[in-house]
């Protein structure tokens, strides 16, 4: 059976988490409508465009965690999935019809792999996006709060960006390792404050010894033949992503370009079959 997501990585990331592995097929609406060249491709966006209705969030930031849920919630949570079936059809007629139904198969059974690959029992998890921009003591912080928030999310049986969202995971690691207060939520309960209060103990104990390393970021040569090598790439791709009305970082990003420019992988280990034949690399 085919599964339709919208979106689909976070969702298939916790089906993963939850049973261990994933439907054989899953369709990703949002991967379909920017293979049409839908700029706006949030599900709401998407069901305003195809059906001319508008979704309501007002549930958005609710406590999906609590039961019973309200009527309002159901309706919402109703929606969220009402128009996926229909819209998938659409969607997979369109891309029929501008010979593009063979990308969107490869990419989503390529969005597939990636998470069924992603380890995420790994030691590195708590290093989120923004984390690069942090000094060692910040990193120490940021572990630490990391695994806070973990912990304390299992025990709530809830997200964990319902505990505290990654910004202000980041916020808090940048402000604490400079030696400055945060303020905190106001929801959080007396026990869950004492637990913050004894991770923060632990980061100030830790040594300099036990701070993380900052990822060591591969310097590429940037000769001139290797920039004209990444402006030839960009210039192709650009042209191509024109013709199809498409986003350019679509065929392919700027960084796989630029690790294939420098003879770091192959085309064939970093782009897709579609994304290959676009640029006219070889196999």
């Amino acid at each position: 059976a085919t599964v339709w997501m919208h979106g689909a990585d976070y969702d298939m990331t916790m089906f993963k988490r939850q049973f261990g592995t994933l439907p054989a097929v899953i369709y990703d609406t949002q991967i379909g409508a920017r293979l049409l060249g839908v700029r706006k491709f949030g599900l709401g966006d998407l069901v305003k465009k195809y059906f001319d209705v508008e979704l309501s969030k007002s549930s958005q930031k609710a406590d999906w965690g609590k039961r019973p849920l309200s009527p309002k919630m159901i309706e919402y949570a109703l929606n969220d999935v009402d128009y996926l079936l229909e819209m998938g059809d659409i969607i997979v007629a369109g891309l029929k019809e501008n010979g593009r139904y063979d990308w969107f198969v490869e990419s989503c059974a390529a969005a597939r792999q990636r998470v069924l690959d992603r380890d995420d029992s790994k030691e590195e998890t708590w290093r989120i996006q923004g984390s690069g921009k942090l000094e060692r003591r910040g990193l120490a912080c940021l572990k630490t709060l990391w695994h806070w928030r973990d912990a304390e999310a299992k025990a709530w049986d809830r997200p964990s960006f319902m505990v505290v969202p990654n910004r202000l995971l980041l916020e808090w690691s940048i402000s604490l390792s400079e030696g400055k207060k945060v303020n905190l939520p106001n929801h959080f309960r007396p026990d869950r404050l004492k637990r913050f209060k004894a991770a923060l103990d632990h980061f100030n104990s830790l040594t300099e010894a036990d701070w993380p390393e900052r990822p060591c970021s591969k310097r590429r040569k940037r000769d001139r033949d290797f920039e004209r090598k990444v402006d030839d790439f960009i210039k192709m791709r650009d042209h191509v992503a024109s013709e199809l009305d498409i986003e350019g970082s679509l065929i392919a990003p700027r960084a796989v370009l630029e690790a294939i420019a420098g003879n770091e992988v192959e085309p064939k280990q970093a782009l897709l079959k579609w994304q290959r034949a676009c640029l006219k690399m070889a196999d």
